[in-house]
């Protein structure tokens, strides 16, 4: 993968995966390509008026689609970043004590309906950007989508969450 990564031109990578538009995001190079999901993500944040300035942000996956990229853009200086940012994955002892820490909780772990209301803090806003099939023989199509944050239970506890779908 990584020789396919590095055959396409990095002036025309526009899901910013070659290495060198990875770097560039890495140290806050504007001038490369953002991977579209994580800067949708701090465009959200932005549009939406929750500032991530000094705000703790807590990205559960470490993907380098999702998870590292989004980690990259919320400690950048400038708008939509200035976050401390706190980065877990599926080795991540007792996740639940460090996810109720976030005042901002992006979850990208691919494990359908990981974080329950119980693992965040009340008053967060909850991104939740997994995509999940889950079986559902009630449905005609024999399966449901949901996120990788179980809805129901954490807009209970949320300031604001993203549904998953929608």
């Amino acid at each position: 993968s990584q020789r396919v990564l590095r055959s396409v031109d990095s002036r025309k990578d526009v899901d910013g995966f070659h290495p060198e538009n990875v770097g560039k995001v890495a140290v806050g190079d504007p001038t490369g390509f953002r991977p579209a999901t994580p800067y949708g993500v701090q465009q959200l944040l932005l549009r939406s008026g929750f500032a991530t300035e000094g705000r703790h942000a807590v990205v559960v996956g470490r993907s380098v689609i999702v998870g590292r990229p989004m980690a990259s853009l919320l400690l950048q200086d400038g708008p939509g970043g200035n976050a401390t940012v706190t980065v877990c994955h599926s080795r991540t002892r007792d996740i639940g004590s460090i996810t109720r820490q976030a005042d901002i909780l992006i979850v990208a772990i691919g494990k359908p309906e990981f974080v329950t209301g119980g693992m965040i803090k009340p008053g967060a806003v909850v991104v939740d950007v997994g995509v999940n099939r889950v079986e559902d023989p009630s449905l005609k199509k024999g399966y449901r989508l949901v996120g990788d944050v179980k809805f129901e239970d954490a807009r209970r506890v949320a300031e604001a969450i993203t549904p998953v779908p929608g």
